[in-house]
């Protein structure tokens, strides 16, 4: 693969890779050609040849799998790296149906049709973020599941203080947060019976760098980690960390509950206390938010002093008033 080569940021000139990838200079010149198409940017200079912007990590499963503890690997049924999917969930949604195990795992470099909430579309440039779903098996129905995006949320927590990255925020009921712009989000899907048993993929979108020219197609603000941390940030060890994280998280849901996390999602929660709007379907809602119920549910309180508690809804808040935890 081209960028295989191309990904250490270096000059290479179209004979070397020509003689390199066995085809000829034309074939060369269609790949690099192509290279916009997924969101990498090349230089080509006459008499030096041909260099990516900057240099890129591609993702090894072997790499992420040397990098995690031996109880989580234990939990690992499959890790495969792919170049490009529309969508990583839509991939694992469709192998569940095939009966792969809890524990299938799913990487991609680039997704052509990535997905966020409510079928939003989520910017996936090649070789930049982290694109990242896990199936897993719950014997029981949906209602068992109840809250899961909110332990996923504090797992992706723990896992960027493990990689040393602080002041992260959650927004219920699936954004990451720093500082009141959008770092990442979670899409949790279900299928199966409404008394079980059900398949849960959950997907993991984390912005590490965002190019200028793909961030010009998000419609929110945003941030990546490299502009939090202030340095590059492995894309294979975090992505261990967030499996390290997650995966005992999902085993162990079954038995714990949201119950377990509740304390520490709202010690990150990022819209208590803050001025807020609530969309259920055509409805809209003003008020404050009052943090998470026992159940999970988003409470407001309302401009006639009432709380009410939501399953479901979009809320929007003003990110120049946002404070974040710690």
């Amino acid at each position: 693969m081209i960028l295989h080569l191309l990904a250490d940021g270096e000059f290479h000139s179209g004979s070397n890779l020509s003689v390199e990838l066995g085809v000829s200079r034309t074939a060369i010149w269609k790949h690099l050609s192509s290279l916009s198409d997924v969101g990498l940017e090349l230089i080509s200079v006459k008499g030096k040849g041909y260099r990516l912007t900057r240099p890129i990590e591609l993702l090894d499963a072997s790499t992420i799998r040397a990098k995690l503890s031996g109880q989580v690997n234990s939990l690992v049924s499959t890790l495969t790296v792919h170049d490009q999917l529309a969508s990583t969930n839509t991939y694992l949604i469709e192998q569940a149906k095939l009966d792969s195990p809890s524990g299938s795992i799913c990487l991609a470099e680039h997704q052509s049709a990535g997905r966020g909430r409510r079928g939003r579309n989520w910017v996936s440039p090649f070789g930049c973020n982290i694109y990242l779903s896990v199936l897993w098996r719950f014997q029981e129905g949906p209602s068992a599941i109840s809250g899961l995006s909110l332990a996923a949320g504090v797992a992706i927590v723990r896992a960027l203080k493990a990689a040393n990255i602080d002041g992260i925020g959650l927004k219920w009921p699936n954004d990451i947060y720093w500082q009141g712009h959008k770092l990442g989000g979670i899409l949790v899907e279900v299928s199966g019976e409404s008394n079980g048993p059900i398949s849960v993929v959950t997907g993991i979108g984390l912005n590490l760098y965002m190019p200028e020219k793909q961030a010009q197609k998000i419609d929110q603000v945003w941030t990546d980690l490299e502009k939090v941390s202030q340095s590059p940030v492995s894309r294979n060890h975090l992505t261990a960390l967030l499996l390290d994280h997650l995966l005992p998280v999902l085993n162990q849901f079954s038995v714990n509950g949201i119950q377990v996390y509740l304390d520490e999602w709202r010690s990150y929660d990022c819209l208590k206390d803050q001025n807020v709007t609530v969309f259920i379907g055509n409805e809209t809602l003003t008020g404050t938010a009052e943090g998470i119920d026992d159940n999970g549910l988003f409470r407001l309180r309302g401009e006639d002093g009432k709380i009410k508690s939501f399953a479901s809804g979009e809320i929007s808040f003003n990110s120049k008033s946002y404070g974040y935890p710690g």
